[in-house]
């Protein structure tokens, strides 16, 4: 008797798990452009401290990165056991940050290209001074990278929560806490890395074999481009990520975007409604950031 409730605990525990595993996989795949964002934009933070102290500051976020998820966490699990029905809102309200935000790094590129290359030049020339107070810049950029990652680990959760919200309080719980310790192990041990890249390819570069030296040159070439591509990517995801997250939630325009979709064959179906939902994503965050700036100039302006 003994033995047989040790075996149905256990089926019960694997079947917990295995819906753990599913539900943190498809949480996952929803998170894909958070989590592509914010790869790029922590290790851009990073950029221009002193090679010896880039490891230290990756581990210093990551610190804070966990402690922001354990405030996130309980958060989640709070609005869900108490007012689940705000779940869907805050997930409305995060697809719509997503949109504003990746429209706004486009505005920001491209509209105030020479404010961005005057500030990265400014921060290069202090950093040369041998004056220059590093630690202030150091711990300037790490709390900079740690509310940037509150962000994005807000919409993280948010999106997680919304795929486990039909889910028992247990399975919440669980898939709620693998993604954030996936999400912060597997991000800042990819950012250690690519920091690193470039390290690792000087490295090569200096030994005698010919390989390893091309091997090093191929590396240091590719460092740069890869940060880019990730910034690019992330920003696509954000759309893409962003406005599924809004057409789900308005049933008239997921509705149009399905039909219209019928109307073509083959894999041209399954594609049409991706390319629709970061159309829809690019349009509402060009409509937030037209109404939203102007208000926060205005309140800037009063404040100063």
């Amino acid at each position: 008797m003994a033995g047989s409730s040790l075996l149905v605990l256990i089926d019960d525990i694997a079947t917990v798990l295995d819906d753990v595993a599913l539900m943190t996989k498809a949480a996952t795949k929803k998170t894909a452009g958070v989590l592509g964002d914010d790869l790029a934009l922590n290790a851009q933070q990073v950029t221009g401290v002193k090679p010896a102290r880039e490891l230290p500051v990756v581990w210093a976020v990551a610190k804070g990165s966990m402690i922001n998820k354990a405030i996130l966490v309980p958060g989640a699990l709070a609005i869900s056991f108490f007012v689940p029905w705000l779940v869907i809102p805050l997930l409305m309200l995060g697809g719509a940050f997503l949109c504003f935000e990746g429209f706004e790094k486009l505005a920001h590129r491209f509209l105030h290209k020479q404010e961005v290359e005057k500030h990265q030049a400014e921060l290069h020339e202090a950093l040369k001074d041998p004056d220059a107070d590093l630690r202030s810049v150091e711990k300037d950029k790490i709390k900079g990278a740690i509310r940037t990652d509150f962000i994005l680990s807000a919409e993280i959760i948010a999106i997680t929560l919304g795929t486990v919200s039909s889910q028992a309080f247990g399975t919440q719980f669980l898939v709620l806490t693998v993604v954030a310790v996936m999400v912060t192990v597997g991000v800042y041990g990819l950012v250690a890395g690519i920091v690193k890249l470039d390290d690792g390819g000087l490295y090569l570069s200096k030994k005698e074999s010919l390989i390893a030296q091309r091997v090093g040159e191929g590396i240091l070439w590719l460092a740069p481009w890869m940060m880019k591509t990730l910034s690019v990517l992330g920003t696509i995801a954000m759309f893409l990520v962003g406005g599924g997250i809004l057409t789900h939630g308005l049933p008239p325009v997921y509705d149009a975007i399905h039909r219209f979709a019928e109307g073509f064959g083959g894999y041209a179906q399954a594609i049409v409604p991706v390319i629709a939902d970061g159309l829809f994503g690019v349009v509402v965050g060009a409509l937030l950031v037209a109404v939203i700036t102007p208000v926060v100039k205005f309140w800037k302006g009063r404040s100063d």
